[in-house]
């Protein structure tokens, strides 16, 4: 793994994804930009239509499918788990060790995640994350909103609360489209496309716009372990998985690559609204992205090996 080799990846894969997002970040400094509004389209239109559009043209088989859904489960309990025992080991306080739990169990597998295998291993590789983003928001609005809310709300709520999850619908009209084989007519399939390839776009000038909420919080030993464990353990555990659960070809890099990816910046607005040290969550979710690459370039060329 030479010097050219890991700077060449960075540049062709992460460097299009830092600019772009820079470029929100910017816009959000310099002008009002109301990135609630911004990230409401991207929930309810271009999300759910970018993921049908991949379930739809995607050759993955049910069983691939069905795979990564457990994959990405996995992936999350074992990260939470490990969370939880070193919050537990280092004596973090309770507001805080649920803070590091969600950033580290949870991460940007959609607005991060999605371009980043793109660019890096093509739209099959896509197809599998976009599972592995789905899979992520559901276990995000039923077992990470229960996480921050403290007991507030109960799982009964969290789970009413999918249904009002686009992507849901988008997902099981896709399958069911693709089981009954039924043709979309051209100009449903040129709207769906056309909002497809705008989703990536926005969703890194949300990321960039997300990010200039930032606040540093003064629990330096809960920020440096949440974004430590994160991003060093991330892609060790979800090699390990992969090879547990006979990953292989794209399906293994989509899988793995996401596994990797640093804490969502959807904690940051549950923290917020549950007052769950929302100045430590926007703190690791900002530091695990600005130090992300450092952790994502080798693990890409490895990747592709």
């Amino acid at each position: 793994m030479s010097l050219n080799e890991l700077f060449t990846t960075f540049a062709n894969n992460l460097l299009p994804i830092l600019l772009v997002s820079g470029a929100g970040f910017a816009l959000g400094k310099l002008l009002v930009i109301d990135s609630r509004s911004l990230g409401r389209v991207v929930f309810y239109v271009f999300s759910p239509l970018l993921v049908f559009d991949l379930m739809i043209k995607s050759k993955l088989n049910l069983q691939q499918a069905f795979t990564t859904v457990a994959f990405t489960a996995s992936v999350i309990a074992v990260m939470g788990s490990i969370a939880f025992l070193l919050g537990k080991l280092f004596r973090l306080e309770r507001p805080y060790l649920l803070a590091v739990i969600l950033t580290v169990a949870f991460g940007n597998t959609g607005n991060y995640g999605l371009p980043l295998v793109k660019f890096a291993f093509g739209d099959e590789a896509l197809a599998v994350a976009s599972i592995f983003y789905v899979t992520t928001t559901i276990l995000f609005n039923t077992v990470g909103v229960v996480i921050a809310s403290l007991g507030h709300m109960d799982l009964k709520s969290a789970l009413l609360g999918l249904f009002k999850v686009p992507i849901i619908y988008g997902v099981t009209l896709a399958l069911l489209i693709k089981g009954i084989g039924i043709q979309l007519p051209l100009p449903i399939s040129r709207t769906i496309e056309i909002a497809a390839n705008g989703a990536i776009p926005v969703m890194l000038i949300l990321l960039g716009l997300e990010l200039t909420r930032i606040q540093w919080s003064h629990s330096f030993r809960a920020l440096g372990l949440g974004v430590a464990v994160k991003l060093l353990l991330g892609p060790l555990v979800g090699l390990l998985l992969a090879n547990l659960f006979g990953m292989h070809g794209t399906v293994h890099q989509g899988n793995v690559l996401e596994a990797a990816m640093p804490a969502a910046v959807a904690t940051t607005v549950v923290a917020t609204e549950y007052k769950l040290e929302p100045s430590l969550v926007t703190a690791i979710v900002f530091l695990g992205t600005a130090l992300s690459p450092l952790t994502l370039t080798p693990l890409i060329v490895y990747l592709a090996r």
